[in-house]
This record gives C-alpha cells, structure tokens and sequence, in this order.
C-alpha cells in the first residue's frame, strides 16, 4: 500500500513538471516564429536582386538555415549566382556582387580573352541542356576516325559564357513553353584566349566535341581553376611568362596545336590541372 502511494506521487509530481513546465516549453519552441526576408518569385542566373524580388515571411526560427541572409543591405542590388527560386532564403554563396548574362561578360571584354562558340551536336554533348552561365567545363576531344576520347590540357578548365537555342535565345532568357518544356541549346559560348579559340575552331570541323561539367559554385573558386588552366599556357610558352609583349613566341600557337594534336592521337599526356587546384 505505501509503494502505491509513493508511486502515486511520483506520477502525480511527473503530471504537474509535464503540464506547467514541459509543455509551455514545447508550446514555445512549436510557436517560436521569425521574420525573415525570401524571394518572392523564381529568379535566373545573373539577374539583379531588387526590393521586388523579395517578400517577408514569418516562419519557424528552427526552420530558418544557418546563415540566412536577413538585412536588405546585404541582398539588393547582388546577383543570382544560380538559378534561383520563389521562397528560397538568400545566403551569400547564392548571390554575387558581379553581374554574369552573356551581355555583361562581353561588354567586359578586353582583348586578353575572346568569346567563341562551338556546336552542341547531340542532347548528351550539352550535359543535358543543364549547363549554367559561368559553369567551369573540360572539352572532351573525340577523334571521328579512331573513336580515342581525350581532355586536351588546353581545354582543361573554360569558362562557360552563355549556351543559345538554335533560335539564338540565350540561357539567362529561355523561357518555359506552355507545356513546361524548354528549348534546348544548341551552342555553347566560351570564354577563350586565342590559342584556345583556334584549337575549338579546328576540333569542330575535325572532331566530336561534348562537354564535362567540372565546376559550378562560387565565382571566386571558378576563378581558381581559371587561373591554373592560365597556367598551362605559361608553362608552355616560357618567352611569355618572361614577360615578351609580342604575345606570342616563336611557333607558339604551332606549338600548342602540335601539342594537342598529339594529345589527340595517344602520343602525349594532358597537364593535369586539377591536380595542381589541389595541390595549390
């Protein structure tokens, strides 16, 4: 009987901490709620974020992701590094402070760097219609006579600049049709020196060319890769490096083309890149 009668209190102790301490707390924690600042609409890549863009929602704090960008001053007037979508948070890796359409990037253009572009010959060689503005990408070479697949290392690491729809419709303004479809691209435009350049011009009329996504994120680390595929172009060119003006050394651009045409036809090996991203 005097078991029954702790045990009794016992419950009875449980029943009042559950009912005027535990259940306040979860009531609180349940109800706890933010404003915070989200699109309000989907937008592209590379588009500039404006006060219309954004809404403020009310929201479960524990429901908001650790670095939540929730001041205006930190939003407005940033870029879309991505394709970005109505009730996404802003963080600072989905935003940038460089614009990145085709429009931009070739109105900052300045004659170290050309834009050219090169065929997407089937749906699989454009990575499925998915490539991005800015995307980091390798050149897969595909020798037509002996089917050899190689990256040569002069095509190692571009930037994407745009792919266009055989309508001429950029990626940052493809629309979707009625039927939720989109329309596929049908070239892709490179950022590209001039060896570079003349090397995609003699593979498209020569070759099978399709596209490896390396890297899509931060501009900053796109930039990395950039910097090592530049490079590989030093390292080939030592007169330059030592600072010639002329821009080119004696049978450079041959050099180069040589180079790759024996990559090509299995009689050398590609730089390897990413190898020096990592270990740099």
């Amino acid at each position: 009987m005097k078991n029954r009668t702790i045990i009794g209190v016992i419950c009875m102790v449980l029943a009042v901490v559950v009912t005027f301490a535990v259940a306040p707390l979860v009531n609180k924690l349940s109800t706890d709620t933010s404003e915070v600042i989200r699109l309000s609409q989907d937008v592209k890549q590379g588009v500039q974020i404006t006060a219309d863009h954004l809404e403020i929602a009310k929201v479960k704090t524990d429901t908001v992701p650790a670095g939540t960008l929730n001041d205006p001053r930190d939003i407005i007037g940033k870029y879309a590094s991505s394709v970005l979508y109505a009730g996404d948070y802003l963080t600072a890796a989905k935003l940038t402070g460089e614009a990145n359409t085709a429009s931009d990037v070739f109105a900052a253009l300045d004659g170290s760097k050309v834009a050219v572009s090169v065929t997407i010959d089937t749906f699989a060689a454009g990575l499925s219609g998915k490539l991005e503005n800015g995307d980091i990408i390798s050149m897969i070479v595909v020798n037509k006579d002996t089917g050899k697949a190689t990256i040569p290392g002069a095509l190692k690491y571009m930037k994407v600049i745009t792919t266009t729809t055989a309508g001429g419709i950029d990626q940052d303004s493809i629309v979707k049709n009625e039927d939720g479809s989109y329309e596929i691209p049908s070239t892709v435009t490179l950022l590209a020196n001039t060896e570079q350049a003349k090397l995609l011009a003699k593979y498209e009329a020569d070759t099978t060319l399709t596209v490896a996504l390396v890297y899509r994120g931060t501009p900053e680390n796109a930039k990395k890769f950039l910097d090592k595929q530049d490079e590989y172009f030093l390292n080939l060119d030592p007169e330059k490096e030592a600072g010639d003006d002329s821009g080119e050394s004696a049978g450079g651009n041959d050099d180069i083309i040589q180079k790759a045409n024996d990559i090509i036809n299995g009689n050398a090996d590609y730089y390897d890149v990413e190898e020096a991203v990592n270990n740099g």
